[in-house]
């Protein structure tokens, strides 16, 4: 299989791109970026993934009885948010019941 030539890039002229320049500037469409807007701009790198989190939540390693995740896990996606969820409420009730001991 031979390799593809490479092809050479050629620029325009200065007369050439003038023309250009000035068939852009006069579509409606295709306006230049004003200064402001330029300066607002973000590199694509920056708006990648998932926004960063108010509430950050810890990577830890736990095991958990098969019974336990296999009903989680039937619950579909979002097991993992459910299963803390259910954590969280058990947390609030205990604190209530500690809170109206003393």
């Amino acid at each position: 299989m031979s390799k593809p030539a490479k092809r050479a890039v050629v620029l325009p002229t200065v007369a050439e791109d003038k023309v250009i320049t000035a068939a852009a500037k006069a579509d409606p469409d295709a306006q230049p970026l004003t200064s402001k807007q330029l300066t607002t701009m973000l590199p694509i790198r920056a708006l990648r993934g998932r926004p960063a989190s108010e509430n950050k939540k810890q990577l830890v390693s736990i095991r958990y009885s098969p019974e336990v995740l296999a009903y989680f896990k039937s619950t579909g996606d979002g097991w993992q948010s459910r299963m803390d969820g259910v954590l969280k409420e058990y947390i609030t009730k205990r604190s209530r019941r500690a809170a109206s001991r003393t």
